[in-house]
């Protein structure tokens, strides 16, 4: 079973509260994909979300990978670590 989350991203950017917070939701579950929404107030071109999923996958680790579609990052956790 795969759950999902929602979550924004805002002017703030990636801090180390919205990293602990994907963490703490992530615990419970095996696999789990969360949809992150990137607001204009945190970006000024498409590239801006790219950079802020390279940032979540290095601070998160090894057991997640993400996926980028339009203005949104879809993250995923896994069971066990996924080696690009």
């Amino acid at each position: 079973m795969t759950s999902q989350l929602e979550m924004q991203l805002g002017k703030k950017g990636i801090t180390k509260e919205f990293i602990e917070d994907i963490k703490i939701r992530t615990q419970k579950y095996r696999n789990i994909t969360i949809k992150i929404t990137v607001l204009k107030s945190a970006r000024e071109k498409k590239d801006d979300v790219k950079r802020y999923a390279e940032e979540l996958k290095q601070k998160l680790g090894s057991k997640f990978t993400y996926k980028i579609l339009g203005f949104s990052i879809f993250i995923r956790k896994w069971r066990k670590s996924r080696e690009n």
